[in-house]
């Protein structure tokens, strides 16, 4: 495996073949297979597992790699250094997140963040992303509940073009433009799916896919990993269960991404000189994309998105179905 760059977009590729790990007797994921393997970090620490983290049995991104840049002509590469890890967020095989407690819920939120955290002390990496895919059309891998991690030594496109917008927003108004947008939607009521605490589900404005939702803190924090003092993440595991069971009403599988801010103790390549507004213009949240269609066109162009339903009608959609079952 290597990483390709893209010289047009900056973009990188991962290239190359993964081993399958074809046709398994037992689920890998099911404790008596996991109490079997590495263990990166349990939860609660001591007794009875409830949330585990293992590597991932074939990574795309592996630690012990050096990262080193080659140019092939005009082009770059270099080796898939990083990290890939594996969250199993239950110890039951055939429970989804949309059927946890809220107190399930935030484990995994817990999780995620000491995780970020930790691979964040490793400077070559300059990004930790959180990604859930679930279901066959979201290209799940395996059927017990899970996320996964990867610690990258680039940044990924879209959180680029997200820290660039954020900035020039700030330079110019002196204002966040997550925390506008959340105002904003707030004011209007139109898109908004489900609030809890200071927490918002909404309906973006530019919705890419039917149904897309977003979770944000209203309350400004550039950092997930790093809740602000006063935030009740309980609060946000429960809108997110709720969020969950809504949109498995009308799709049967999504991709939810945490984006939250870079590495910024790495020092070099692309985040050299990285801009000291961070803290103030950037803003973590939740990304929810599901997939309605098999063949949706929405997925065609990936640049520029197709969707037959408008954000307003999905929101109220979504407000209308039963978050409770």
């Amino acid at each position: 495996m290597e990483l390709r760059r893209d010289p047009i977009t900056q973009s990188w590729v991962a290239v190359g073949q993964r081993e399958s790990l074809g046709e398994l007797p037992v689920c890998p994921l099911d404790p008596d297979s996991v109490d079997q393997q590495p263990v990166i970090l349990s939860f609660p620490a001591e007794g009875t597992w409830q949330v585990r983290v293992i590597p991932h049995p074939d990574p795309l991104y592996r630690v012990e790699s050096e990262p080193a840049r080659f140019a092939e002509g005009m082009y770059d590469k270099m080796a898939a250094t990083g990290a890939h890890e594996v969250v199993i967020e239950t110890r039951q095989h055939d429970k989804r997140m949309s059927q946890f407690s809220d107190e399930e819920i935030e484990r995994v939120l817990s999780v995620w963040g000491a995780r970020i955290s930790d691979l964040k002390k490793d400077l070559r990496f300059k990004y930790v992303s959180i990604f859930k895919n679930q279901g066959a059309l979201a290209g799940e891998e395996f059927s017990h509940a899970h996320s996964q991690i990867t610690a990258t030594i680039f940044v990924p496109r879209r959180i680029k073009y997200e820290l660039v917008a954020s900035h020039e927003w700030y330079k110019e108004k002196e204002r966040c433009i997550f925390c506008d947008m959340v105002r904003q939607e707030e004011k209007s009521g139109k898109r908004i799916v489900d609030v809890q605490g200071d927490y918002y589900a909404l309906c973006p404005y530019a919705s890419r896919v039917p149904f897309e939702v977003w979770v944000m803190h209203r309350r400004h924090n550039h950092l997930f990993e790093q809740p602000r003092a006063g935030s009740n993440r309980r609060h946000l595991a429960a809108l997110l269960g709720r969020v969950l069971r809504r949109l498995e009403k009308v799709a049967p599988a999504y991709h939810l991404v945490v984006h939250t801010s870079p590495n910024t103790r790495s020092k070099k390549g692309e985040l050299a000189g990285y801009w000291k507004t961070l803290a103030d213009d950037y803003h973590w949240h939740f990304e929810i994309m599901p997939i309605v269609e098999s063949r949706s066109k929405s997925y065609s162009i990936k640049e520029v998105y197709f969707n037959a339903m408008l954000p307003e009608q999905a929101a109220e959609t979504l407000r209308s179905l039963d978050s409770h079952s």
